[in-house]
């Protein structure tokens, strides 16, 4: 049976003056897919009231916490409750929200880190294998069409065998020690360790640079040799770091992330190199792939056009020379988990392949921030990637 009609919708954080909601919110509804039909916006109730008020929702269906929201949106009818909620809180609420709502019986979204920690990760791992629900992570640069490519193109055997990755993820925001102005308080809540966890800078861009090179690669870290820095005095987490990193199977990997690096915004970048070409995708200019083959002039693939794999294709809403970026991108996200969570709604066994990022690729992150700061406090440096 097919799904006649849009998903329901609930958020859990994202109110007033929150960035990363109204992402969400944007990607969400982009295809006409979903609509947003519930939600606890805040810790604060009155301003999650005032948000839900701001976003033209029932009040009935705007909660004072997200377990009243679990609770109340189970015990009403399947024609009416929300098929699944989007978690956009800080990382310290994560594995608390997510388990409420797949215990109460929903799909999840959820942005990353997965979790506070690994440990956390790894319970959640068992208790969306037990609820049988659908769960999507929000790295949200596997879903740009580019990317999908440059996948594609490794899969097919195109570049050869895989000798080298270079990925960075450089961000200049952070340089001031002004706390309090500017994008301070971005910086403040995740320079937190009671909030953001153990690491900054790692945890929240240096997983998404990882992220990136095992989705495109395909290739699992062995080990790792890295160095944290804390460059601007009186801060207690990174805000700086740098990795040389052992694949599976002999290839070597090189990953630097910062956010001290004046004058770049939000660079990240990925170079992979094999025997027979290599690959080169920049974040700031995603509608490009380039290709550099021995001997031979370099190519640059551009999204949108019919020579694209049927991934890339896929996953591309306009016509080449009209540019995508990142709401798109994230939407890609959201429309394949509406996608698993369609076919979960209705009973329906659809594709098992959705191409969306899981909990397996969130236990993955979290094991990778463990494994950068055991390595940056160690003396022998280079630290075995743990079993997952």
């Amino acid at each position: 049976m097919t799904l006649k009609r849009k998903l329901r919708m609930g958020m859990v954080g994202g109110g007033r003056g929150a960035f990363i909601g109204n992402v969400h919110r944007m990607a969400a509804a982009l295809d006409g897919k979903i609509e947003l039909a519930a939600g606890c916006f805040s810790a604060d109730p009155e301003k999650s009231k005032a948000s839900g008020a701001d976003l033209f929702l029932d009040p009935a269906r705007v909660y004072a916490t997200y377990e009243e929201m679990a609770a109340k949106e189970a015990a009403l009818p399947a024609d009416r409750r929300v098929d699944f909620v989007s978690i956009v809180t800080r990382n310290n609420t994560h594995y608390a929200a997510v388990k409420t709502f797949l215990e109460a019986g929903f799909n999840v979204i959820c942005d990353k880190p997965l979790a506070f920690n690994l440990a956390e990760a790894k319970k959640l791992r068992a208790i969306v294998k037990k609820s049988g629900k659908v769960f999507a992570l929000t790295h949200n640069y596997t879903g740009y069409p580019m990317v999908k490519e440059a996948r594609e193109m490794v899969r097919a055997g195109k570049l050869g065998k895989i000798l080298k990755v270079v990925v960075e993820y450089p961000q200049g925001y952070a340089i001031t020690a002004l706390e309090d102005k500017g994008g301070g308080k971005i910086s403040n809540w995740r320079m937190n360790p009671n909030v953001a966890g153990a690491s900054n800078c790692m945890a929240d861009i240096g997983t998404h640079a990882e992220n990136l090179a095992r989705y495109i690669t395909g290739l699992e870290i062995e080990a790792l040799a890295a160095d944290l820095t804390t460059f601007i005095p009186g801060r207690p987490l990174d805000d700086d770091g740098n990795c040389l990193i052992r694949y599976r199977g002999g290839a070597k990997g090189i990953l630097y992330a910062s956010q001290i690096s004046n004058g770049d915004e939000n660079n990240l970048n990925i170079r992979v190199y094999g025997t027979q070409s290599s690959i080169e995708w920049q974040q700031e200019h995603p509608n490009e792939l380039t290709v550099k083959a021995v001997n031979q002039p370099r190519a640059v693939y551009r999204r949108g056009n019919s020579y694209l794999s049927t991934a890339a294709q896929a996953n591309s809403r306009t016509p080449f020379g009209h540019p995508e970026a990142f709401i798109e991108a994230f939407a890609n996200i959201y429309l394949a988990a509406a996608a698993a969570i369609a076919d979960e709604v209705t009973g329906r066994k659809g594709k098992t392949n959705h191409d969306f990022p899981t909990v397996e690729d969130g236990v993955a992150g979290m094991a990778f921030i463990e494994t950068v700061l055991k390595s940056a406090k160690s003396k022998a440096k280079w630290t075995p990637f743990p079993k997952l």
